[in-house]
């Protein structure tokens, strides 16, 4: 019988962490989660159930408040950044959290690592080794769970795999190909997370998760195109390893950006297999088993086709090098350069049905003008290490605050009436896109669209007037097409009856 806790999340807003909370409020737990920013969880379904603190891991006085009254830490932040500095930042922040836990009388910490091979490991996978070392000399008994490839819908280990092997039917691939990996079902790692509470307070260690089924990395493509019902890859391990010219090549042609790209693909150069199953020996095996990688795989597959994607990798956080600053109100923009493109419809059309092409703009339903110019532009964004158009979104009809939709991001979200989306990528400035739709009093819509942009010195104005000819041909066009949509889905009125 587990044991129930004050529990706190850090990395609630990211792919793992968003998953665990829920399910640890379904074991009965009291959960607090700590968060930079508590907007991004103000529409998740279990916020009402949850403490939601503001904070900063790397302030050691908001980490002790957040920290106070804590039996089991969750620390499952980690950065997928990359350049000079961050394995130090993380290592400082380890350190911080181990003495503030301990300072706060928690009893437990908890981390998710990565498996890895003895000796010269990549940056990102070092830094997270280095990290648990320090949890586990801290004075707080601490459980670090060693995983390798994360297999569920959503996650960036599992988008890579997918676009790649959808994208190219003959892969010439650098010799990491044939290394070995023990991939595991995102459902046995949060089994694993939500059960370590029930591991004796004394063990202090590490332990190897995974599926027990070992794996080359070509195996793991090929096992995706069978499920996905897609032809037999044809991958040829070429004799160099060419990590960088790999994640710059996996950045263009799948989803995820060059900055995490880079790091993943860094990863992928060593064997990744669980040297011990001593967990067996404190907790039981997920129900029905450890999920093999067919059955993940489908597993996934069948989330993405029913929109039941809880989190993805993308919504997890922007990138800082792409991450903007909230839209200012209109009075703010008084003494610096600023760029609207306007826009206003009024139709005989139902509000609700405006609503409903505007929540499901974007990924598979496109943007409702000129398919081929978002197409292209996208690719040029991703050529230059931007979002591009290809992250989608999690689920086809349904926005939250803080969700991915291609490359933009929520950032207000007032349902059944504004939507205003923040630019991630490349450009030089600041950009926005809203839609709006009110009633207009005549029983139709008044349906308004706005583009805002704040240019970045010169280039930014540059920008701007390069792609004002292209503006004057997209947003005309999607906002007409966006009321012609609304148009198809509103029942046309019934013929009144003779009587």
């Amino acid at each position: 019988m587990t044991e129930r806790q004050q529990v706190l999340v850090t990395g609630a807003t990211g792919y793992i962490g968003g998953r665990l909370v829920p399910l640890l409020l379904e074991d009965g737990h009291q959960v607090r989660v700590l968060a930079r920013s508590p907007e991004k969880l103000s529409d998740v379904p279990w916020a009402s159930d949850v403490e939601i603190v503001q904070g900063d891991l790397s302030d050691r006085e908001s980490a002790a408040a957040a920290f106070t009254g804590i039996d089991t830490l969750y620390f499952l932040v980690h950065s997928m950044a990359s350049g000079k500095g961050f394995s130090s930042q993380e290592s400082a922040i380890a350190h911080l959290v181990a003495d503030a836990a301990a300072e706060a009388g928690v009893k437990r910490i908890v981390y998710l690592g990565g498996l890895h091979p003895e000796g010269e490991l990549s940056p990102h996978m070092k830094s997270r080794t280095e990290v648990g070392r320090i949890l586990l000399e801290g004075e707080v008994p601490a459980v670090v769970f060693q995983a390798g490839v994360v297999i569920g819908s959503g996650s960036a280990s599992f988008e890579m795999i997918r676009h790649l092997t959808e994208t190219l039917p003959v892969m010439p691939a650098p010799s990491w190909v044939r290394r070995r990996i023990e991939p595991i079902a995102v459902r046995d790692v949060l089994h694993y997370l939500v059960r370590a509470v029930d591991i004796p307070a004394e063990v202090n260690r590490t332990f190897d998760i995974g599926s027990r089924e070992v794996l080359t990395y070509a195996e793991i493509m090929n096992g995706y195109a069978e499920e996905a019902g897609l032809p037999r890859r044809r991958i040829y391990a070429l004799p160099l390893p060419a990590p960088r010219l790999a994640g710059h090549w996996v950045a263009l042609v799948t989803p995820i950006p060059r900055a995490m790209a880079l790091p993943l693909v860094e990863s992928l150069q060593h064997d990744a297999v669980a040297k011990e199953h001593d967990i067996d020996r404190y907790l039981p095996l997920p129900d029905g088993g450890l999920t093999d990688y067919h059955d993940a795989v489908k597993r996934a597959l069948g989330k993405e086709k029913r929109g039941e994607v809880e989190t993805t990798w993308a919504n997890a956080s922007a990138s800082a090098d792409l991450a903007s600053d909230p839209l200012p109100s209109d009075p703010d923009w008084a003494g610096q350069t600023v760029y609207v493109d306007s826009r206003q419809r009024r139709a005989a059309v139902d509000p609700a049905a405006v609503w409903q092409v505007i929540e499901g703009v974007g990924g598979r339903n496109g943007w409702y003008s000129l398919p081929m110019a978002w197409a292209i532009r996208g690719v040029l964004d991703k050529t230059v290490g931007g979002a591009g158009l290809t992250r989608g979104r999690r689920n086809p009809t349904t926005l939250f605050t803080g969700d991915v939709v291609d490359w933009w991001r929520v950032e207000l979200l007032e349902r059944g009436t504004l939507l205003r989306l923040r630019a991630e990528m490349r450009v030089p400035g600041k950009a926005w896109l809203e839609m709006r739709v009110d009633p207009d009093g005549d029983g139709g819509s008044l349906y308004r669209q706005r583009a805002v942009y704040f240019p970045k010195g010169l280039a930014g104005k540059l920008y701007w007037w390069l792609i004002a000819p292209f503006h004057g041909l997209i947003f005309p066009s999607m906002a007409k097409n966006i009321i012609r949509q609304a148009a198809r889905l509103t029942p046309p009125a019934s013929e009144p009856t003779a009587g």
